[in-house]
């Protein structure tokens, strides 16, 4: 169970192979400020009030490999609805909003509602809606006008390294046109867990530059899960619905 709600969530969290409408990329060569990168990171736009994705998503951990559609609905700063789909049968589904999370899949007929407290603790990493709102358009997870950072240049990218965590380490990396995140690094090292996000590619659209690729690795005492998303159709500011419903007679997950 505890696979599907990760999958769920990080969809909710494949190789791009177009190039049309993908963003010039810059290498970072002047050395900057922590303050500086934070200042020009939050000056590209991402002025939306909803979102649509259309998307392909691979999934691989040490026992098992799927490959689905997935449709990704955002209201900014409100809910995010994912839908997994198989044969365009509806096998799984997240709502999740600031203050809860709502997760259903049919394969075993599970439903989970909690806080995000609750689930945080249960993958064995700090989650909320933001930092998941963030990782899907491309911004850094963490809101960096809040930290304290050293920044560097390493492989050619601008790097901001937490200077906050004890037990957690965290590093954001920016190309250097229009300081898009390319990746970025969570790691529990006592706990021997760790999560990395890479943007291979972001593609400009009228309203905004989105990621048109993202690939998710997360490890954990070891085992590894790899997922892959590759945004096939984006639209923006439409009129979307959020439907969720868990179906009759599923066995609730509780989570101590």
């Amino acid at each position: 169970m505890k696979k599907y709600i990760l999958f769920g969530l990080l969809i909710g969290l494949a190789s791009c192979k177009a190039t049309k409408g993908l963003v010039s990329e810059t290498i970072a060569t002047t050395a900057l400020s922590a303050a500086k990168v934070i200042e020009s990171h939050y000056a590209t736009r991402r002025d939306f009030n909803t979102l649509y994705i259309k998307a392909r998503v691979s999934y691989k951990d040490d026992r098992q490999s799927q490959n689905v559609n997935a449709e990704i609905k955002i209201k900014r700063d409100e809910k995010i609805l994912v839908s997994i789909r198989v044969l365009g049968i509806t096998m799984a589904k997240a709502l999740i909003t600031p203050t809860e999370v709502k997760y259903y899949e049919k394969i075993n007929g599970k439903f989970f509602e909690g806080n995000y407290s609750t689930l945080s603790k249960w993958l064995g990493t700090d989650l909320d809606f933001y930092k998941v709102q963030h990782m899907l358009i491309g911004q850094a997870m963490d809101d960096l006008a809040k930290g304290k950072y050293k920044s560097s240049i390493e492989d050619n990218l601008y790097k901001l390294e937490d200077l906050n965590g004890r037990d957690t380490q965290k590093e954001f990396f920016f190309e250097a046109s229009k300081f898009l995140v390319k990746k970025q690094d969570i790691e529990q090292i006592q706990k021997n867990r760790m999560l990395h996000v890479s943007y291979p590619n972001y593609k400009e659209y009228p309203v905004m530059m989105l990621p048109s690729e993202i690939k998710i690795e997360a490890y954990d005492n070891q085992k590894k899960t790899a997922i892959n998303i590759e945004y096939e159709t984006v639209t923006f500011n439409e009129d979307l619905t959020f439907p969720y419903s868990a179906p009759d007679g599923y066995e609730r997950v509780n989570i101590d």
